[in-house]
C-alpha cells in the first residue's frame, strides 16, 4: 500500500504537475490537493507532469486538511524547520519504516507537504502523527515542492 501525497495550498499548476511526475517515478498515484490557489492552470500542470497526466487528472481536491487525511492511519508532516511542539521527529528512513509497517496492516499512510513559499503551518502539523525531516544543510535547507516529494517518495 503506497502512501498518499497531500499538498497543502499549492500555488502553481506547474508545481502540481512536477509533483505528479515525481510521484509516478516511484509508482505513487494518490495525489490529494488541499485548498489550491484559485484558478490554478490544470493544463500547465498536465504539461509539467511530463507524462504523469493520470496523477494530475485523478487528483482529489479538498477544502480542509482534516478532510484530506480523514482515511489515513499515519500522516507524516514534512518540514525543514524545527517546531515548538511535542511531535515525534523522524528521519526519512524511519518515516519509510512507519509507512511500511502500516501498509503491512493494510493501513493507508500519507506524506504532507506545505505551500511553496511558507511550508506547512503549525495547524496542519498538529493534525499529523509525526514530523518528517531530512538532514539538510542548516544554512540552506529549502527544497522546491517536487524535490521534496521526490526525496520522500524514494524512501
Amino acid at each position: 500500500m503506497k502512501p498518499a501525497v497531500i499538498l497543502i495550498g499549492p500555488q502553481l499548476g506547474e508545481n502540481i504537475g512536477t509533483v505528479a511526475r515525481a510521484m509516478l517515478n516511484f509508482g505513487l498515484e494518490d495525489l490529494r490537493v488541499v485548498n489550491p490557489r484559485k484558478g490554478w492552470d490544470v493544463e500547465r500542470a498536465i504539461k509539467a507532469s511530463a507524462g504523469a497526466d493520470k496523477v494530475v487528472e485523478n487528483r482529489k481536491t479538498f477544502t480542509t486538511t482534516a478532510e484530506a487525511i480523514a482515511d489515513l492511519g499515519f500522516v507524516g508532516a514534512t518540514t525543514a524547520r524545527s517546531r515548538d511542539m511535542v511531535k515525534t521527529v523522524l528521519t526519512p528512513e524511519k518515516t519509510a519504516q512507519m509507512i511500511h509497517s502500516h501498509a503491512a496492516e493494510s493501513v493507508q499512510s500519507g506524506l504532507m507537504f506545505g505551500p511553496e513559499r511558507t511550508g506547512l503551518d503549525n495547524d496542519d502539523i498538529t493534525l499529523c502523527d509525526a514530523i518528517c525531516t531530512v538532514p539538510l544543510n542548516p544554512d540552506f535547507s529549502s527544497l522546491n515542492l517536487a524535490q521534496a516529494v521526490l526525496l520522500m517518495s524514494y524512501v
